[in-house]
């Protein structure tokens, strides 16, 4: 896609979008201090993904993630402190430190980072929510990967045949863990929807308002007729697989980087984009000092 032909965001979106990228800058650069414990999957290149979607959901929908979660968290709650902290077991932590990167709890958020494991609970919980009439949907996200996973099907199987209100967002990024879609998965996403009628729309390209405009009355049908729907995403992952262990080469990754939202952007919307990046690394680094000065958590007290 060219930049001329992208659509200008409002700060808010692109906002979000820059600070989840610095968010996660901040954790590969912590992880390499050893300031953060174990280890961590960022979603560098994918972080409109998470923004786009949580625009379009309520309050009382119930999100369900994976071990790449960070920005489906904070498109969700924008409270990167609570995060770090969990990270790096300081107090102030999202779960008491217990969770660290993929296994996040919040009202209307859950992460894990089994593959596959939140799929079947995202459609019992859309189950309950059709029975109960709250006009609330349930969104799980997956990989590309994950459609490796028998639980997926049965899942799926149960959500075509109850009619259940929820949207499975695949963020197919093209490799699973280090090894490329192409051998390891026989067929494609859409024909594994197409064989339990399950509705699938493919979203192609960077920009992110025309993405949103067509994904819009799709999300709002699952509301209204209470059907599920696969949307996936045809995007990137730039960093790693976790913290350090990428396998692919300097010319595949030259060429992924050419597929960045974020060079379109800025050479689209340079003023806005250097701007809203100015305040979003401010945040992230005023975020990072401030959690590093907290407490471990349970420290003297050993």
């Amino acid at each position: 896609m060219r930049e001329s032909r992208l659509r200008p965001l409002a700060d808010s979106t692109l906002g979000a979008m820059l600070s989840i990228r610095r968010f996660e800058y901040a954790v590969l650069d912590l992880l390499g201090r050893g300031l953060i414990p174990g280890t961590s999957h960022t979603c560098l290149g994918q972080e409109y993904v998470p923004v786009v979607v949580e625009s379009l959901l309520r309050p009382d929908d119930e999100v369900f993630s994976n071990h790449r979660g960070h920005g489906h968290f904070l498109a969700r709650y924008d409270d990167p402190a609570g995060l770090l902290a969990e990270l790096a077991g300081r107090e102030g932590a999202l779960c008491g430190g217990m969770g660290g990167s993929q296994h996040i709890r919040r009202p209307g958020f859950m992460s894990t980072g089994i593959q596959g494991q939140l799929v079947p609970v995202a459609v019992g919980t859309a189950f309950d929510m059709r029975r109960t009439g709250t006009n609330s949907i349930s969104v799980v996200y997956v990989g590309d990967g994950t459609w490796g996973e028998g639980v997926v099907y049965e899942a799926l199987n149960l959500a075509a045949l109850w009619r259940v209100p929820m949207v499975v967002v695949v963020e197919h990024n093209g490799i699973a863990q280090s090894t490329p879609t192409s051998a390891q998965m026989a067929g494609s996403v859409a024909d594994r929807c197409a064989a339990f009628g399950i509705r699938h729309v493919e979203m192609t390209g960077i920009d992110v308002d025309a993405i949103r405009a067509s994904l819009a009355p799709l999300v709002a049908a699952v509301r209204h007729d209470g059907s599920p729907l696969v949307v996936e995403f045809d995007t990137v992952r730039l960093g790693p697989h976790s913290k350090g262990d990428d396998t692919r080469t300097p010319a595949e990754l030259e060429a992924l980087a050419g597929r960045d939202w974020y060079p379109h952007y800025r050479a689209a919307f340079p003023e806005q984009v250097d701007r809203l990046d100015a305040a979003a690394t401010g945040k992230i680094r005023d975020v990072v000092e401030s959690v590093l000065a907290r407490p471990l958590i349970g420290a003297g007290h050993g």
